[in-house]
């Protein structure tokens, strides 16, 4: 049975305040989470099961603040749950199948691109960005959002890191949402995610609860601060947290697939 030092309790509650914050304006959370408990020792199954804990419970608080701002799209979000939930599935089929570090290195080549467009001066989009050019009928609605939560959920399943960054992203440049409705809207469909994912490692019974319940509390207070932040500040809040948190993406990508090799 693993043993939580001082030292692991303090790297959990300080990560998951700070995964918390992150996650609650432009998700990514887990890029901070994930490599603190692992460096402080936690081993790796029990990582996954405290974090998916402490996310799901920080998720429904950052919703909350959202669902209450009037900010959640509720119709895409709910359209979109099937749909994310299938890809899900699919994904992890295809995780079993397939190499995740192909697609690892091609996200090192795409990130950059991704990060140049979350900077692009809010003027040059300005015209996309308003409600009345999403259409609310049809499948000029359900066809581009059922894409989306699917392709997402494919790549969820089949390799995770920076799900809620892409899917902000999508909801901005595809559906043509704004940033601030993009991010409250997404975290419906990471809360389905991670309720799954936290049944499944309770179930398995991999979850370090004396550990998992102190980051939980962190988290909740993280995503609470950060979505309070985000609805007083706006749009000009996600763009730099979504910096932030593909940036973070970006680098640990290219030190699992191109600088830790090198190491061995």
């Amino acid at each position: 049975m693993f043993e939580c030092t001082p030292l692991v309790y303090a790297l959990g509650i300080l990560s998951a305040f700070v995964g918390g914050f992150i996650d609650a304006i432009a998700g990514g959370g887990g890029l901070v989470t994930m490599p603190a408990l692992l460096l402080s020792g936690v081993p790796p199954h029990m990582t996954l099961g405290c974090n998916k804990v402490s996310a799901c419970l920080g998720t429904c608080t950052a919703l909350g603040n959202f669902a209450r701002s009037g900010l959640v799209r509720w119709r895409v979000a709910l359209t979109g749950i099937a749909f994310s939930l299938l890809g899900s599935f699919a994904g992890s089929e295809m995780a079993l199948r397939l190499d995740p570090s192909i697609l690892g290195k091609i996200l090192v080549a795409l990130l950059p691109v991704g990060i140049c467009a979350v900077l692009l001066p809010p003027r040059e989009r300005r015209r996309t960005t308003t409600r009345a050019n999403t259409p609310q009928q049809g499948a000029r609605f359900w066809l581009p959002v059922a894409l989306v939560c699917l392709a997402l959920g494919i790549y969820d399943g089949f390799f995770g890191p920076g799900t809620g960054s892409f899917l902000i992203l999508a909801f901005h440049w595809v559906l043509r949402m704004e940033l601030m409705e993009a991010s409250a809207t997404s975290k419906v469909l990471n809360l389905a995610s991670n309720l799954s994912g936290t049944l499944v490692f309770i179930y398995g019974g991999v979850v370090l609860w004396r550990l998992a319940l102190p980051m939980a509390a962190a988290c909740c207070l993280g995503n609470w601060l950060g979505s309070r932040m985000a609805i007083r500040i706006g749009s000009v809040a996600v763009r730099r947290f979504l910096t932030v948190s593909l940036s973070l993406l970006l680098l640990t990508l290219v030190w699992q697939y191109f600088l830790a090799p090198l190491l061995h």
